[in-house]
């Protein structure tokens, strides 16, 4: 049995060559018009977008997070009984605060205090009693949806 192999090199190296011409381009405009050359190839240059960099990104997972806690699924419904009391905008700007820390202990014990009502900014750990178990799993199980909802912004 004969088996054809494509041969893509004449279009990897036709893109390479494009690319090599675009760079050239860059460079001479550089050249010719100084620091002024980046507005032929940039839209909003005196615009606000460094002083605004990641804000898309970090609205996108609160929106998320609040997609999630709207719907149906268990965990979303635990949570939304256990801080009725809050916006879910709120909670959701809790949560993400929540995944800041650096262990994973550290975050369920957080999202813990959380559902507990205590939003801590200085000491994480406590004491646990029998009776807050059920939040620890809670915790966990809501650690685990907002590490996937994490992973898909």
């Amino acid at each position: 049995m004969i088996r054809e192999v494509k041969n893509d090199r004449p279009s990897k190296f036709e893109e390479f060559l494009r690319h090599l011409e675009e760079a050239r381009k860059l460079q001479d405009d550089i050249l010719k018009y100084g620091l002024t050359a980046a507005n032929l190839y940039c839209e909003d240059v005196d615009g606000d977008w460094l002083e605004t960099w990641g804000d898309d990104e970090e609205n996108t997972f609160v929106e998320s997070v609040v997609n999630f806690l709207e719907s149906n699924d268990s965990v979303a419904v635990k949570v939304r009984k256990q801080l009725k009391d809050k916006s879910l905008q709120e909670i959701a700007t809790e949560l993400e605060n929540c995944l800041s820390f650096g262990e994973e202990e550290e975050r369920i014990f957080a999202l813990k205090n959380v559902l507990v009502g205590r939003v801590t900014s200085g000491s994480i750990y406590r004491d646990v009693s029998d009776d807050e178990i059920d939040l620890l799993d809670l915790a966990e199980e809501l650690l685990e949806k907002l590490t996937h909802i994490c992973g898909e912004n």
